[in-house]
């Protein structure tokens, strides 16, 4: 359990378990103990979800892991605790410089999921805050944790995003549950779902529009 171990710890913990968070008065540096401690604790909740997708194909990737809880931590504390960080932000939120492949996607995102909330958040509180700027950036690169979110994505290869059959399902459900439309509406990924809706589409996803566009037909299904 990661109760009451440290500031970094618990924010972890209570976002996961709670989706609610403690803003502490400073921000503290956080120790290679806690990372080990954050490590261990997202290894056994990615085991538990890995349950939920059904492969064994993808296996956990710690350094991504631990990068993401550290983003996901300081965007938290950053919201109300500004204090002499104007010129640390690259430290507090440093981009990623590890291998972007599967396993680093659905690790990351055990943290990453939670940062468009962070977002709306700094947003609203000031839309010219470069920290904004600066998780955006981030949900680009690791946009499975930004579906439902207005990104950028002109410049993703679909095709070649979403070859692996484990990685296109559960990024396919998850435009289905947060209905993105602006996803599924691309002709690739609009194809895609329709041969999983099949028959049962209106039960689906009743308001979604059938893409005309013959371009990138969808191969097998997943």
């Amino acid at each position: 359990m990661l109760e009451n171990r440290s500031p970094f710890l618990n924010t972890l913990f209570l976002l996961r378990k709670e989706e609610s968070m403690t803003i502490y008065t400073d921000l503290q540096e956080i120790s290679a103990r806690e990372e080990e401690d954050a490590a261990d604790y997202f290894e056994s909740e990615f085991e538990k979800e890995r349950l939920e997708f059904l492969s064994d194909q993808v296996s956990f990737h710690k350094e991504s892991a631990v990068w993401a809880a550290k983003v996901l931590y300081h965007s938290a504390q950053l919201c109300l605790v500004r204090k002499d960080t104007s010129g640390s932000l690259g430290k507090l939120i440093p981009d990623f410089t590890g291998k972007r492949d599967v396993s680093s996607i659905l690790s990351a995102d055990l943290s990453l999921r939670f940062l468009p909330q962070m977002m709306a958040v700094l947003q609203n509180a000031d839309p010219e805050d470069p920290l904004v700027r600066m998780l955006e950036t981030i949900l680009v690169q690791f946009h499975y944790s930004g579906i439902g979110s207005d990104l950028n994505l002109e410049k993703v290869n679909w095709e070649e995003e979403l070859s692996n059959t484990t990685y296109r399902k559960l990024y396919l459900e998850r435009i289905v549950e947060k209905k993105d439309y602006r996803l599924a509406e691309i002709p690739y990924i609009n194809h895609l779902l329709m041969a999983e809706f099949g028959l049962y589409k209106d039960e689906f996803w009743k308001e979604l529009k059938i893409s005309n566009t013959q371009e990138h037909e969808p191969g097998n299904r997943i």
